[in-house]
């Protein structure tokens, strides 16, 4: 009985940190290819719609050279540890298919799906 107080105290004081943790929210994301040098055009930029998931919404903005995308930039996008880490590799897979054609990042499925449907949408308006 005389180790139970300290233990309890012990143990609630460790728990106390943990409950009042927050996590930061992050910042929009945003990575670019340099277009070619010499280029004349400052570049065509493109907003997608606004997706809602049940993780928060999500938007992209695009910047094209011609018929490149050149840069994506997240509008908006779910404050989660899992979107963070997600967006970098969805930006990346963007600029290499040059399409919406982009595989799903595991642990990130809701923003994924998000994310491609208003990078389609943004492709989209900018075909018409």
């Amino acid at each position: 009985m005389k180790r139970a107080l300290p233990v309890l105290v012990l143990s609630v004081a460790g728990l106390i940190p943990v409950w009042r943790y927050e996590p930061s929210a992050p910042a929009a994301s945003s990575v670019s290819v340099d277009p070619a040098e010499g280029s004349a055009t400052a570049g065509d930029t493109v907003t997608g719609t606004t997706v809602r998931t049940e993780k928060g919404d999500v938007q992209v903005q695009l910047t094209y050279d011609g018929d490149t995308i050149t840069a994506v930039r997240l509008l908006k996008q779910p404050d989660h540890p899992q979107t963070a880490a997600a967006v970098p590799r969805l930006i990346a897979a963007t600029l290499e298919a040059q399409s919406a054609d982009i595989d799903t990042v595991s642990g990130a499925t809701v923003t994924s799906d998000g994310y491609r449907e208003s990078l389609q949408a943004a492709i989209d308006a900018r075909g018409a």
